[in-house]
């Protein structure tokens, strides 16, 4: 054996073990996570798409816990997207994941915020729509691709939110209108 073998396998051990730990990590959760409703149908009467705005599908989190990110149906998955605001809800696109769909009735509140489960941005870079999946409520967050497209978007959403209150005094700056999220693209 070489000088360098014995460093090499030291390495190499220590990486398996880290990606074995977090594979571990993942399970628990996912076990944990078993009673979480599954993702709702997209209903028949759901009708055209009024609104679509690309962007990413960031994370589906536990409601007012930014790291609680929920593992179960595959909502933990950060992947490209694409929202669809319906006459019924908001539809999510994902690529490479299940689409995800959200009943305008079921949504309690549309903010905006910095980041949420590991994915961070500039101060209400994020849109996070807070909803009910069975009984337990939840955020999912949603980044656009396109900034001039947040704050229309966000607009839009809120206008879906049964008795939505009125937005906070501090209203979203207008969009750098030359910004593209690279890491969406």
């Amino acid at each position: 054996m070489g000088a360098r073998t014995v460093p090499v396998l030291i390495t190499f051990a220590i990486l398996l073990a880290i990606f074995v730990l977090m594979w571990w990590g993942w399970r628990g959760r996912l076990r944990r996570q078993a009673g979480i409703a599954g993702l709702p149908a997209v209903p028949d009467d759901a009708g055209p798409a009024a609104l679509s705005v690309a962007g990413q599908y960031v994370t589906t989190t536990s409601a007012g816990d930014w790291l609680d990110r929920i593992a179960a149906h595959g909502m933990g998955i950060r992947t490209n997207a694409t929202l669809e605001l319906r006459t019924t809800g908001v539809l999510l696109l994902r690529k490479g994941a299940a689409d995800v769909y959200i009943a305008a009735d079921a949504m309690t509140e549309v903010s905006t915020q910095a980041g949420m489960a590991g994915k961070f941005v500039e101060k209400d870079g994020l849109v996070v729509i807070t909803w009910r999946l069975g009984e337990k409520l939840v955020d999912t967050g949603f980044r656009t691709t396109d900034a001039a497209a947040k704050k229309p978007l966000v607009t839009a959403l809120r206008a879906l939110v049964p008795a939505q209150p009125d937005p906070p005094a501090t209203e979203l700056p207008d969009a750098d209108h030359g910004r593209k999220n690279d890491e969406n693209e």
